[in-house]
């Protein structure tokens, strides 16, 4: 739930400066998983403040999903654009 609250956040932000930009981001997470993840879900880099959990960060285009693997599931944690403020 809190990926997608994350996508109106990063859209809400875009949105006002590039609405096909905002657009893009919003459709491009669901292909994040499947593209990259599923077949390397070790991919990104992994956050060790989250130690022993295994959470990790990839940065695709202007996005950064955060992930967590447990097991076979992939947990999509939340999402960021690059340009917003940490």
């Amino acid at each position: 739930m809190e990926a997608r609250l994350d996508l109106v956040r990063v859209h809400g932000f875009l949105a006002p400066v590039n609405r096909q930009a905002a657009a893009r981001v919003v459709q491009r997470p669901r292909s994040v998983p499947e593209l990259l993840l599923l077949d390397h879900p070790r991919l990104g880099y992994r956050l060790a403040q989250f130690a022993p959990r295994e959470v990790r960060r990839l940065i695709v285009d202007d996005s950064e999903p955060r992930y967590e693997l447990m097991g076979d599931t992939i947990f999509i944690a939340n999402i960021r654009h690059t340009r917003e403020d940490r």
